[in-house]
């Protein structure tokens, strides 16, 4: 077991000395390979956030049920029971007195709400429902449409459709530059392993003589890779850092126009563990396909 631990310790101080040798092709490939991870990694983010922000705004995928004009207290008490009992997601009670001191805040409409001689407006229920698929909310709108004392529900579902369109074929177009990226990714390792192979041909022509196994030829190169893409993954992160950091204000005054606060959000610990991850299998998978090529070659 210690000589199997020696043996891998040893082929990764190799691969880090070969790292450290040429700083500036390093460099390079770094730069290449983060940001081949940095743009799809980017445009998933830009995706999750896009999905958090549409439902933090205001009347996004929310149902609205309006009482009758002449609904009161029992009435009210009697959908907020069936809404227990159907267990939408979340709600809220607007009552009408509530919605006309909203309506005379709004610019605009308090020299309209000042003329009203009375107050026109319904009480009613804001349901959030906790699955957000426009075929749950239409459901539950026309359930919510049978209810008694219930004069109108409001769903905005055209525009829940639209938006559940635009994100799936969102992520359907970054998967599609993933995997390109990704061959990209693994065809840039590969090259480069075979620089260094071609310029080492000799020396493992002489280890193969010597008894030396495809398993030992090929361990450096692969940690090699791996280590190339693991630190093209972390260059990746610092990419899309600083690009959510010069984004930081522009964004965070569009998000203020509709009454959100936050801004874009960095990258979750598991998410940019995967970028990482997924940089070091790549570098590996491309180092191991250089090396078993050139040994096939030699036999």
């Amino acid at each position: 077991m210690s000589v199997f631990f020696s043996q891998h310790f040893a082929a990764l101080k190799s691969a880090m000395r070969r790292l450290a040798f040429s700083p500036l092709n390093t460099l390079l490939s770094l730069t290449v390979i983060g940001a081949a991870l940095a743009l799809p990694a980017a445009g998933w983010i830009l995706l999750d956030n896009l999905q958090a922000f549409a439902g933090r705004v205001s009347g996004a995928q929310q149902i609205s049920l309006f009482m009758a004009a002449d609904a009161g207290k029992k009435e009210a008490e009697e959908i907020e029971s069936r809404l227990r009992k159907a267990d939408p997601g979340q709600w809220r009670f607007v009552a009408r007195e509530e919605a006309l001191k909203r309506l005379r805040e709004m610019e605009g409409m308090a020299d309209i709400a000042a003329g009203l001689t009375r107050n026109p407006l319904p009480d009613a229920f804001v349901v959030e429902p906790g699955d957000n698929r426009p075929e749950t909310l239409e459901k539950l709108a026309e359930t919510f449409k049978e209810w008694p004392a219930v004069a109108h529900v409001q769903l905005d579902s055209a525009w829940s459709r639209r938006l559940t369109a635009f994100l799936r074929v969102g992520r359907l177009a970054v998967g599609l530059l993933a995997a390109l990226f990704a061959g990209a990714l693994a065809a840039v390792t590969f090259n480069t392993i075979r620089l260094q192979i071609l310029a080492q041909a000799a020396e493992i022509e002489v280890s193969r003589l010597i008894g030396a196994t495809d398993a030992f030829i090929r361990r450096p190169f692969q940690y090699f890779g791996a280590l190339q893409g693991a630190l093209g993954g972390l260059f990746a992160l610092l990419l899309i850092a600083g690009a959510g950091w010069a984004l930081a204000a522009p964004v965070r005054e569009l998000l203020a126009l509709y009454g959100v606060t936050p801004g874009l959000g960095d990258p979750p610990l598991p998410q940019a563990g995967a970028v990482v991850g997924l940089g070091a299998a790549l570098g590996w998978l491309g180092a191991r396909i250089s090396v078993s090529i050139h040994l096939r070659r030699i036999d």
